[in-house]
């Protein structure tokens, strides 16, 4: 267990230990996508993470794919989340902010009736989203413009000064799971011609300018990104999926990000393959996996070179004490996918740490 417990300087941040807590949707924001004092006692408890990475949060009004999930896009989510921080920090934390646009994952009962956009007209199947009125299925998406690609960057960029107000250390573009950036990234969502469609630089275009947007307010070495080259969640695929993350891997050496944070495999199997290799033997930044990983198995590939830091998710959901138990050889609680995004405190702030 040794690796996972040497410190970490990824960019301008310093970490005690290298378990970092992934980004978990848990929607325990008020109606108005407002952070609530909850959530602060949520990310305080498990402040002992080498890094907390805050949850995917609104970068622009009208793009909620989840419902009661957070933003940061006006005065008041950004008062709320410094509750967070501030919280946080106190707890002797350190805390990004996964900032996002939902995409066709968006649904219109959850924003005033708005269809919701994408690279092309292609909608998500074989899954619903939650919304007011129940399970709905996903709508058929309307294809963004070329002229409407700046607004999206601002959008962004906006976030970021936000998260800065707010409080935050850093701050990570969510470029995975079937959202907007993965959209415009992979060639299954993306079938647009022009300057963000066909060949990989075009259609990685809308990330790496957005991520020079945030960049420009934090500076890079306070900026993560999180990529999911392989996962098929939210209807993905991409037709060459280690060609695109070796692609990526030799192109965001540019940028000097403080980490670059990969989902290592596909939640339902539909794609198989290696990217973690190609992206470390082509990227030289802070490199974090994430997706299953077990305490022996994470301190291994950080011993062996193969990663810097994992990224745990249920772990910590269950766990607010998760690096203790790893030292200990404790046992884990276990989570309760049943309150995974219900809302209160039930499933949420109640898991006990050890000795309690």
């Amino acid at each position: 267990m040794t690796s996972l417990f040497n410190p970490l300087t990824f960019g301008a941040t310093s970490a005690p230990n290298r378990i970092f807590m992934a980004p978990l949707t848990r929607c325990r924001a008020d109606a108005a996508h407002t952070p609530t004092a909850l959530m602060a006692e949520h990310y305080a408890q498990r402040a002992s993470a080498g890094l907390i990475i805050a949850e995917a949060t609104m970068v622009m009004a009208g793009n909620s794919a989840f419902w009661m999930e957070p933003g940061i896009y006006n005065d008041a989510q950004v008062a709320g989340w410094k509750l967070t921080t501030d919280a946080v920090h106190a707890a002797g934390g350190r805390i990004f902010l996964q900032i996002w646009h939902g995409g066709r994952a968006c649904h219109p009962l959850l924003n005033d009736g708005v269809q919701p956009v994408a690279p092309s007209p292609l909608a998500i199947t074989g899954d619903e989203v939650h919304t007011p009125q129940g399970k709905q299925p996903y709508v058929m998406p309307r294809a963004l413009r070329d002229d409407e690609l700046p607004g999206i960057v601002a959008g962004f960029k906006k976030a970021a000064e936000n998260a800065q107000a707010a409080g935050f250390d850093g701050v990570e573009v969510h470029g995975a799971n079937g959202y907007l950036l993965d959209e415009f990234l992979r060639d299954g969502a993306n079938q647009r011609s022009g300057a963000y469609g066909g060949p990989v630089e075009n259609r990685a275009r809308l990330m790496l300018e957005v991520l020079a947007a945030v960049s420009s307010v934090w500076g890079s070495d306070r900026v993560g990104l999180r990529l999911s080259p392989l996962n098929s969640y939210n209807s993905m695929i991409d037709s060459d999926p280690v060609g695109l993350a070796t692609w990526l891997a030799k192109r965001l050496n540019d940028f000097g990000l403080a980490y670059l944070h990969v989902m290592r495999g596909d939640f339902f199997q539909q794609q198989q393959g290696d990217v973690l290799t190609p992206i470390r033997a082509h990227y030289k930044g802070v490199l974090v996996g994430n997706m299953g990983y077990t305490a022996d198995e994470a301190a291994k590939a950080i011993a062996d070179g193969k990663l810097d830091a994992v990224a745990f998710g249920t772990g910590f959901l269950a766990n607010p004490d998760l690096p203790a138990r790893f030292k200990a050889g404790a046992p884990l609680n276990a989570p309760n996918p049943d309150t995974f995004y219900s809302p209160g405190a039930v499933g949420y702030t109640d898991y006990p740490a050890l000795g309690v």
